[in-house]
């Protein structure tokens, strides 16, 4: 039983450090690609299938990540714990994600110390999340369940309300459901990436996932389990965007060419997540965890070991990564003080003019992985051989 349990957590780890890897990709062009922040590629008028292919496969990091964090709470309250204590560990994690959203990421990844620009992203969502879970946990697993289904499914009923404006209503609605830059005063902005609504229903929905990986579900069992949900959900993608039915407020369209028209029926909305998002995302990623329970290899080993220290390898990452945009940027002939993005030079969209070609971010990308596994590998170890310091769950 122990060394089924030892696989079944490796084939989340393995799930989630796949997807923080393919996340540095993302990062990579957003700071060295040629466009830098403000150029869309999965605008398809000027994008390209490679350049959209790269944003696209990103996308299935951000849910994962919230995911699989729901399941992990789960799996954390089987190891002896009360609801109580559960609750507590996702309050405590969930304000302590919004403090590091806020000031520690938030200034790796401005470098800003006037802290005039603030991204509000999967941290922020993922903060917020936790403390609604510390409430859900008192409740039966299948009341979570249907909360979950109702805040990812049912968000589409309320796209049709758009706000304008700074007070107190207005910007709890953005919190909730409407993606906002918002300046506050002269240049203090705050890009609001991450609406929470569908983020607080999918941790929800994690959660309760959860319930596959205890130790007396069956094993074959659970893989059955996941191809079957994970075919659904697939299945439900395609069915709900080939004839545009619900699911995201964009339809997709017949373009000049089969690729494009692919591209356009792939092109679901992130922010918030779609239902159509999550289902394309989602969907995958079950039916891998369902193929990759028993498997172990040297490639295996490397993607887990940034599996298991997520938290650790997001923060250092983006740290690296706007570093190395800084000495990018001293190459292509500017001052490295072009890339301390502060509110000001976010809005006049200073680094629009700047980036590099699509294999420069890719080569960047590989460094940086291979420049942050032997950190990883440290804090893994360091973490497995001292399991006694509480403070080390939260990192």
């Amino acid at each position: 039983m122990k060394h089924s349990t030892r696989l079944r957590i490796e084939s989340i780890d393995l799930l989630r450090g796949l997807v923080m890897v393919i996340m540095a990709l993302d990062h990579a062009r957003m700071y060295l690609g040629m466009g830098a922040w403000f150029a869309d590629p999965t605008n398809l008028s000027t994008t390209t299938p490679l350049l959209f292919f790269t944003r696209w496969i990103t996308h299935f990091c951000a849910p994962v990540f919230v995911f699989l964090a729901g399941t992990s709470t789960f799996l954390y309250g089987t190891h002896n714990k009360t609801k109580k204590e559960v609750s507590w560990f996702l309050f405590t994690r969930g304000v302590w994600l919004l403090f590091v959203e806020f000031i520690v990421v938030g200034f790796g990844w401005t470098f800003d110390v006037t802290f005039s620009l603030h991204f509000l992203q999967v941290i922020w969502a993922m903060g917020m999340s936790m403390l609604f879970l510390s409430a859900f946990v008192y409740l039966p697993n299948s009341l979570v369940f249907v909360i979950g289904i109702i805040l990812v499914a049912g968000q589409h009923l309320f796209d049709s309300i758009r706000m304008e404006g700074t007070a107190v209503p207005q910007l709890v609605w953005y919190a909730l459901h409407q993606e906002k830059v918002i300046v506050l005063g002269s240049h203090s902005v705050i890009d609001l990436h991450y609406p929470l609504i569908p983020w607080i229903g999918l941790m929800a929905l994690g959660y309760v996932f959860g319930i596959l990986y205890r130790e007396e579900f069956n094993a074959a069992k659970r893989r059955r389990w996941l191809a079957w949900m994970g075919m659904s959900a697939v299945l439900l993608f395609v069915l709900l965007r080939a004839f545009n039915l619900y699911g995201d407020p964009h339809d997709w369209s017949s373009q000049h060419s089969f690729v494009y028209s692919l591209l356009s029926f792939l092109n679901t909305t992130k922010y918030p997540p779609s239902l159509l998002y999550v289902l394309m995302t989602i969907g995958p990623s079950l039916i891998f965890l369902s193929l990759t329970e028993n498997i172990s290899n040297r490639v295996v080993s490397f993607l887990v070991t940034f599996g298991r220290v997520p938290f650790f390898f997001y923060v250092i990452h983006i740290y690296v990564i706007h570093l190395l945009a800084m000495v990018g940027i001293i190459y292509a002939g500017r001052s490295w003080r072009d890339y301390i993005i502060t509110g000001k030079s976010f809005l006049s969209e200073s680094l629009s003019n700047f980036g590099f070609d699509l294999y420069v971010v890719y080569l960047i990308w590989i460094l940086v992985v291979i420049l942050l596994f032997p950190w990883c590998r440290w804090y893994n170890e360091y973490k497995a051989a001292n399991r006694q310091k509480w403070w080390l769950k939260y990192i």
